[in-house]
């Protein structure tokens, strides 16, 4: 069974058993997000990244079905209650190669941007941003660290807040 902590002001931590409760982690999220919001997902191979992603998409009215790791196409969009991005920097050679795909559209305030493996083109994410961080735990168990980086992203994590605590 997942539970909730506070850390600090900035950040709350997800204890997840499972990727069921991985799932419920993004679509608990997903419920704070407005237009124009940032994801930076980072967490190893396997951490659960696609799974977060999932939940996210879920609960923006996303069929999770249809979400899969864009590790190919770069950046998926997904229409829903709010127009989902989604990308994932993994297979790129370098930072300068995320810039390239358009991050005026992928940031665009009409949607929420998604970014996978986040950590590897921080430099060109914008400063105020919903940082997620996927620990493994165990086989099964996950440590989701959801943190804020700004005031807009602060304003969502004390919704979360308020609505897991």
């Amino acid at each position: 069974m997942s539970y909730w902590l506070r850390s600090d002001n900035e950040t709350l931590v997800c204890h997840a058993d499972s990727l069921l409760e991985t799932n419920e982690a993004g679509r608990s999220l997903a419920g704070t997000l407005q237009p124009g919001d940032v994801i930076a997902l980072i967490g190893d191979l396997g951490a659960g990244k696609t799974q977060f992603v999932k939940g996210v998409a879920e609960g923006l009215d996303v069929a999770a079905e249809e979400v899969n790791s864009p590790t190919f196409t770069l950046i998926q969009e997904y229409p829903g209650r709010i127009l989902m991005r989604h990308s994932d920097t993994y297979r790129l050679r370098d930072a300068e190669e995320f810039a390239d795909l358009g991050l005026d559209e992928l940031f665009a305030t009409d949607g929420v941007a998604l970014i996978e493996w986040a950590d590897r083109v921080e430099e060109y994410l914008p400063r105020d941003r919903v940082i997620v961080r996927i620990t493994i735990n165990s086989p099964t168990t996950r440590i989701l660290e959801i943190t804020a980086t700004g005031n807009r992203s602060r304003a969502t994590l004390a919704q979360l807040a308020a609505t897991v605590l």
